[in-house]
């Protein structure tokens, strides 16, 4: 495989997609909690939103098979469409496409329910778009180590970048001293991180008042 020059992901540049994270498929998912995986769900999309991404939201057969996004995810995404279709690859429909092609971004990052179909389909056919492609691995569940790890090779093999949900939004955020940062960092749910911002600041307000 050619390796391709870095070209970071910005606000500019990235959309989000979301792909089925639906209440029916969570329960079937093996290789994450159900708490852990919409911790990182919600997070990638609070965290996604507060950079200024643009973000599309889909489901499949919500009325007859997999039911509707979990109530978190719709709860972190206010006034968000969640477009429902019958076909497996997210990218077949033709609503879907329009709404990512509605976006302008030539990077687009998925998540899905399952890593291997709802996540990997689309993320591919990106690719064979033109587009550049990105799986957030840990906001996308499945149903077995074997579907995972499959999955995994297919899209490495396919050329799209395999990462997970709080290294892309940090690439994106990419300068500490942003207005985001705040927002993105909580979203993210790294109190630490605030609380060392903090710290920071009161050693500078005391250092700063001891030189004057």
């Amino acid at each position: 495989m050619t390796a391709r020059a870095y070209e970071p992901l910005t606000a500019e540049n990235a959309a989000l997609v979301l792909v089925d994270h639906q209440v029916g498929l969570m329960t079937g998912v093996r290789n994450y909690s159900t708490g852990e995986l919409k911790h990182n769900v919600i997070a990638l999309a609070k965290a996604a939103a507060a950079l200024g991404l643009p973000i599309v939201v889909t489901t499949t057969a919500r009325d007859s098979l997999w039911g509707p996004t979990f109530p978190e995810l719709v709860a972190a995404l206010p006034g968000n469409e969640i477009i429902d279709r019958s076909s497996v690859n997210a990218y077949d429909d033709a609503r879907v496409a329009r709404a990512i092609e509605a976006t302008g971004r030539e990077k687009l990052i998925f998540a899905g329910i399952s890593l291997e179909v709802c996540a990997a389909f689309p993320a591919m056919t990106a690719v064979a778009r033109g587009l550049d492609a990105y799986v957030a691995v840990d906001a996308s569940g499945t149903f077995s180590e074997t579907k995972r790890q499959a999955g995994l090779l297919r899209m490495a093999q396919a050329g799209v970048v395999l990462s997970d949900y709080a290294t892309l939004m940090v690439e994106i955020l990419k300068d500490n001293a942003r207005p985001e940062a705040g927002p993105v960092y909580a979203a993210l749910d790294m109190p630490w991180a605030t609380l060392v911002g903090q710290v920071a600041a009161s050693f500078g307000r005391v250092h700063g008042g001891a030189n004057a």
